[in-house]
């Protein structure tokens, strides 16, 4: 989970997970908690780690085409 607070992913654990309506990933895939009722979506986006600034852009260009995505599937939008 990525908070503004703390300006990096943390784990996600079952009780953020219960708190949620949607629950998004990035590669994480099985090794995520799973509980019943909640959407999940797991974007294949790589990680940016010691990538050139250039790479890190397009991977942040990703993430945002993901999220204009969910918006404008989301039920009103």
């Amino acid at each position: 989970m990525w908070t503004s607070r703390t300006r990096s992913p943390n784990c996600l654990t079952d009780e953020v997970v219960q708190a949620a309506d949607i629950v998004i990933t990035m590669g994480c895939g099985d090794d995520c908690p799973v509980l019943p009722g909640r959407r999940y979506l797991d974007w294949p986006v790589t990680g940016p780690e010691g990538a050139p600034i250039a790479v890190v852009r397009g991977i942040r260009d990703e993430i945002d085409a993901h999220i204009t995505e969910l918006l404008a599937s989301l039920p009103g939008a």
